[in-house]
């Protein structure tokens, strides 16, 4: 079975690590796969080495200085829809609402729902969500929200974890690097996913404030943050907060993919606070990592997660969930890496297999 498997960019974005792990494990199904997706800022490469055994087609995306979102957002669907060559794949399988745009008839996986203003972004969302023949969803709280929204009935399909990567990072052998990290950095709470509006990155720090008034130690770092949309105003609003609390948050930006895990794995914890998620891979590597997790109270949080995590609804819940996550349950802990292990990508790969045999006949 040729597939192709279309992305919006190179960069280390959850929609973007989930498609190359797909990929990788439907070649080592036996499928004939290649990934398309755009190069961004001149990448003309995924941020990390892809499997031989999966073709990577890069399309150009040169920039434009002070171009905004909505044309950005139409300029994108553009290139890809004219650089794809859909008559050379069996199934078209699109992660996000920008490929689904610009190769309409496709698989579409809905990671998860958002609401834009922008009316091209709306739109781009709107169709994304319509005008597929087929739809996956990493979760069943997303499906039902695609259901009650459109009536259309998603199939379900959990993501994987790279669990031996993250689980590696907390093992003895890599105790220099996790000492690496404390040492530049203190003790810390680690925030993967950067500094945006869906990620609760103010109510985070509204959080933090909290937590360091019995804890001073504590340093709060970002890691991660590229991002196609524009969030200059919500991060100027992030800064001034934090200079009113008095915090002073390190933001490593992007990191490189083979430091990530020993980051992670140095953490005191990881507060997950976003407003929106689909299935919430970084928490699950967190597990991997043996690091414990504070997530928000969503649905879709509850149902991929259960027990292994504290919950909260609001900053002071969050600092308090947080205080006690410094003193972790060892058998939470095990409990923790065993949902991580048993989130396999080998497991994702046949059953997506399985769905799209279903679509040829």
């Amino acid at each position: 079975m040729r597939i192709a498997l279309l992305t919006y960019s190179t960069k280390p974005r959850g929609g973007v690590v989930h498609t190359l792990n797909l990929a990788e494990a439907l070649a080592r199904a036996g499928a004939d796969v290649t990934v398309w997706t755009l190069g961004r800022g001149g990448d003309d490469a995924f941020f990390r080495p892809v499997d031989p055994a999966v073709t990577v087609r890069v399309v150009p995306f040169p920039p434009i200085e002070d171009e905004p979102v909505g044309p950005r957002i139409l300029r994108s669907i553009s290139l890809l829809h004219n650089a794809f060559p859909g008559n050379d794949y069996d199934v078209a399988h699109a992660q996000d609402c920008i490929s689904a745009n610009a190769v309409p008839h496709c698989v579409r996986t809905i990671h998860h729902l958002d609401h834009f203003t922008t009316p091209e972004l709306a739109r781009c969302h709107e169709r994304a969500v319509v005008q597929p023949y087929a739809r996956i969803c990493v979760s069943a709280a997303v499906a039902a929200e695609v259901e009650a929204g459109w009536g259309l009935r998603p199939t379900v399909i959990p993501n994987g974890v790279e669990y031996d990567r993250f689980a590696a990072a907390a093992a003895p052998t890599a105790a220099p690097a996790r000492a690496a990290w404390r040492e530049r950095l203190g003790r810390y709470v680690l925030a993967v996913g950067g500094i945006e509006p869906r990620k609760g990155s103010l109510d985070l720090l509204e959080a933090f404030a909290l937590l360091t008034r019995n804890h001073p130690d504590l340093e709060l770092v970002f890691a991660g943050g590229e991002t196609l949309f524009d969030y200059r105003d919500y991060r100027s609003r992030f800064d001034t907060c934090a200079t009113e609390l008095g915090l002073h948050p390190i933001v490593l930006g992007p990191v490189p993919h083979s430091d990530l895990p020993t980051l992670l794995a140095a953490a005191t914890m990881l507060p997950f606070l976003s407003a929106k998620e689909g299935f919430g891979l970084a928490a699950m590597e967190a597990l991997a990592a043996g690091i414990p997790v504070v997530a928000r109270d969503l649905p879709v949080l509850r149902e991929v997660f259960a027990d292994t995590v504290d919950y909260a609804d609001t900053p002071p819940a969050a600092a308090v969930a947080m205080s006690r996550a410094l003193h972790p349950d060892p058998t939470r802990i095990i409990y923790g890496r065993n949902l991580a292990r048993s989130y396999d990508w080998d497991r994702a790969a046949t059953a997506h297999l399985a769905f799209y045999e279903t679509l040829a006949a």
